[in-house]
This record gives C-alpha cells, sequence and structure tokens, in this order.
C-alpha cells in the first residue's frame, strides 16, 4: 500500500515550522553555540521566517522556503513509501530538509544532525524491507558510500560531513539494489556540477569558492530512489 503524495505534503507542512526553527538554530559556523532566539521561539518560526515569541526575523532561510521543500519532498517521499518504509522515508526526508538547508547556509553538516540521522535509519530500515539479503545490501552501500566520500574528502573539497551523511542515504539507496546506489552517486556529482557552473555563470561565486555538496548529494539519492521506486 502506498502513502501517496497528498499525504507526504501534508506531512512535510507540518513537520516545516519545526524544520525552519531546527534550520535557524543549527545554521552556524563550526565551533559558535546553536542560535538562539528567545525561549518562545525554539520550537517553530512563521513561514515569512519571523519568531513567533519576539518577532526577530533575521536569521534563517528566505521566507516560505522551508515549507516549499519540505512539502516537494513530501510529495517526492510519499509517491515512492510504502506503508513499510513511510517511518524510513519521513525520517530521512526531515533529516534531509534540514541538512539542505543549514549546509548551505554555512557549508557544515553538523555531527548533531548527521549521527542521530544515521542512527535513526538504522533502527527503522527493518520495518522497510526485513529480508535479510536486502538489509545486508543496504549495510554494504552504506559502508560503500561512506567510504568513497570519506575517501574523496581526502583529496576534493568534499567534507567529513558530507561523508558522515552518505551511509544513511546509501542504506535507503540499498533498498532498491546497486543501481539506485550508483544512481545516486551520479545524480549527486551531475546535479553538484551543474549548480557549480550556473554559479559560476552567474557570478555567484568563483572559481577558489567553496560550494555546499549536501545539497546535491540529498537531490540525488531523491531522484535515484523515484527513479527506482
Amino acid at each position: 500500500m502506498m502513502i501517496g503524495p497528498w499525504a507526504g505534503a501534508l506531512t512535510g507542512l507540518a513537520a516545516a515550522p519545526v524544520l525552519r526553527a531546527a534550520a535557524v538554530r543549527y545554521a552556524v559556523p563550526y565551533g559558535e553555540p546553536l542560535r538562539r532566539c528567545c525561549p518562545a521561539g525554539r520550537v517553530g518560526r512563521w513561514p515569512t521566517g519571523r519568531c513567533p515569541g519576539c518577532g526577530d526575523a533575521s536569521a534563517g532561510p528566505r521566507p516560505g522556503a522551508v515549507e516549499a521543500v519540505a512539502v516537494l519532498v513530501g510529495v517526492a517521499l510519499g509517491a515512492a513509501a510504502g506503508a513499510g518504509s513511510a517511518a524510513l522515508f519521513c525520517w530521512v526526508g526531515a533529516f534531509g530538509v534540514l541538512l539542505g538547508f543549514v549546509d548551505a547556509a554555512v557549508l557544515r553538516l553538523p555531527d548533531a544532525l548527521t549521527l542521530p540521522l544515521a542512527a535513526g535509519t538504522a533502527v527503522l530500515l527493518p520495518f522497510a524491507d526485513h529480508r535479510p539479503a536486502v538489509l545486508l545490501r543496504c549495510l554494504l552501500a552504506a559502508a560503500a558510500l561512506g567510504l568513497l566520500y570519506g575517501g574523496l574528502a581526502l583529496v576534493v573539497p568534499i567534507g567529513l560531513g558530507d561523508a558522515k551523511l552518505a551511509p544513511s542515504l546509501g542504506a535507503v539507496l540499498g533498498l532498491y539494489g546497486w543501481r539506485a546506489v550508483g544512481g545516486g552517486v551520479f545524480c549527486a556529482f551531475l546535479l553538484g556540477g551543474v549548480w557549480g557552473a550556473l554559479l559560476l555563470l552567474t557570478r555567484r561565486a568563483g572559481r577558489g569558492d567553496a560550494l555546499p555538496f549536501g545539497p546535491p548529494l540529498l537531490a540525488g539519492a531523491l531522484l535515484a530512489v523515484l527513479a527506482a521506486a
């Protein structure tokens, strides 16, 4: 039984205020304390980006951006998820939206987000498919992507945060087979290259500027899941 795009859209819309607040809280440079607006504004923000407690709108993603992305991701994952994989897709989708905005803002994927994502993925994965052969493939895919991006981080401008995010995505892609795993990697680098080229052409970035790879990594995995589902 498929969950459906409408259920996914509603789930994304319901999660958006919490994801927006978390994006504001975690989008801080390395070594700095988490951002806190006020006690009343810790659990949600309006789509305008304004804190409901103090009215501050100076920090965080653009108005409506988190909500739009959360709904679109919800629609996509709702179309692909079944009854068993719904919880896993909600977990990975919510963290994916959050991590994408944080990385785009401050060029880092905090351990405080990537590690809980990995732990929750490991717990929820058997509910999506309990067959030992599939779970073994998911484990191997997670290890393969972790090693791939960890190795690349030593020679190309890919951060260790990307390497810590990759195993969770590899485990999900492993549900659909090795072709999906390879497709996710291919799409990630394709989207990253296109994004970088567009930024250069529009002069929004220079040749030596660091670019966040988290959003292409997440979007590539999503496209691979949609293609395989």
